[in-house]
Parts: structure tokens; sequence; C-alpha cells
């Protein structure tokens, strides 16, 4: 009877586990609201020449903005999560954006500290193929080269005039130019390869963003109302000369109908 007992009570006792299972899974600290956004950097595989970006929009308190916009800033100039630079950084009274650049293992960290007890809102990564464009720069450099090398040979002939080295001159001069404008080219891709462009939007959470939309529509009313009253008067304006010569023929037609109508029996 004990053994039939305990072949009865396992059942229960796999119930029991699982709903202690689902209870810890529930309670487990990633699904609250202070643990930060997950946002990971990336970086194109051997061979694949993708540069990435992410935006990520975070909801805040709106007395949250501003020292956590400075906090973002200064984290990026000070590289505490890697190389950075900031790209662009926009305040104003209800909202504010920070755009940078930063290697791929700094995005993560970064983000993590910028969303600290924020609201995760939209959230983009895309990647953009470089490979065609690095390809044509690599192209225009090796033909350049190529022209340069033969200029060089050319110089250093000694039957060559006093007129012919200085066009040679110019020549080569031109081919350096190009060749420095290209090397930044491929400078400026190559470092679209190796970090992340990342876009953080900071939105009030509070309601005060759409009460500062409402105010500004109540407020602009009187200057909505006078914009179109004027384009209504400006249009009817076209309108009219039509409108003064057809009452006139208007008339003629109604006299003749009528004086046609009486001269039938």
């Amino acid at each position: 009877m004990q053994y039939q007992d305990d072949r009865l009570s396992i059942p229960r006792r796999l119930t029991l586990a699982l709903f202690a299972a689902l209870a810890l899974s529930a309670c487990s600290p990633s699904d609250h609201k202070g643990s930060g956004a997950a946002l990971e950097g990336a970086q194109g595989q051997a061979g694949a020449q993708l540069a990435y970006e992410h935006e990520l929009t975070l909801s805040l308190p709106n007395a949250e903005i501003g020292p956590r916009l400075a906090q973002t800033r200064e984290a990026c100039e000070k590289a505490q999560f890697g190389a950075c630079n900031v790209l662009r950084l926009e305040q104003g009274k209800y909202r504010a954006q920070v755009v940078l650049r930063i290697v791929p293992q700094g995005v993560e960290p970064l983000v993590q500290q910028a969303s600290a007890g924020a609201e995760l809102g939209e959230r983009i990564t895309s990647a953009e193929d470089l490979a065609d464009a690095v390809a044509d720069v690599q192209r225009q450099q090796q033909r350049l080269k190529a022209q340069q090398q033969r200029l060089d040979e050319l110089a250093t002939r000694k039957d060559i005039s006093v007129s012919d080295l200085i066009a040679l001159s110019k020549e080569q001069a031109g081919i350096e130019n190009d060749l420095q404008a290209l090397a930044q080219v491929a400078a400026g891709q190559q470092r679209r390869l190796d970090t992340n462009r990342l876009t953080l939007n900071f939105i009030p959470s509070d309601g005060i963003q759409r009460e500062s939309k409402l105010k500004r529509a109540f407020s602009n009313l009187l200057d909505n109302l006078a914009d179109g009253t004027g384009e209504a008067l400006e249009k009817g304006s076209y309108v009219l000369p039509f409108l003064i010569l057809a009452f006139p023929l208007a008339l003629l037609w109604v006299w003749l109908w009528r004086k046609f109508v009486r001269r039938r029996p």
C-alpha cells in the first residue's frame, strides 16, 4: 500500500514543481522596467562590408531627460565604453536626441546606461552594404596609382623637355590630390564598417509633450484662421473676373429666352 501511495504522489510532485518553475520565471528581473534596454552592437562577418545603424526611443520623466542626455554625452566623450564620437546633440524643451558613433562592443553598455529606468519605445536596427562603394574606391585608387607610376617613369627620362616636365608635374600634383581625397573617402568607409551609428531619442513619459502640442495648437489657432482666410480670398480672386463676365451673359440669356417664349403662339 505504501508503494502505491508513492506512485500516486509522483504526478502531484511534478505538478508542484511545474508551478514553482512558472512562478520563478514570472519573477525574473529581466522583465522589470528599470533593467534597461538590451541592444547589442553589430559588425559584419568576414567578407561582409556592412555599416550598422541603431535607433532607440526612450521615455523618461521630463526632469530626467537633461541629466540623462548629459550623462550619455559624457560617457561617449570620455570613451567610457570604447572609442566614441558625438555626431549630433539636440535638446528641446520637451525632447532630446543624441547621435553618436561607437565601437560595436560599446553599444550595449552605453544603451543600458542611457535606458536605466526608462520605458523602451521604438527600436530600429539597419545595415547598409558598402561592398560596391568600397570596391569602386579601390578601383579608382589602383587606376590613379598606375598613372602616377607612369608619370614618375616619364619624369626620370633624360630627353624630356622643360615644358613637358612642367606639364608632368601638374599632372602628378592633380593625381596626388585625387589620391588624398580617395584616401579620406576610404577612411570614412572603414570607420563606418568598424563602428555603429547610434541614435537615442529621449521623450517625456509624464504627458508634458502631449500638453505642449495642445498649447501650440490653440496658440496657433488665430494664425491658422488668418492664413486660411487669406488663401481662400487669394484663390477666390482668380474666379471673380469669370463671375463678373458670367453675370451679364446669364442676364442676356434669360432675356432672350423670355422673348423667344413670348413670341411662340
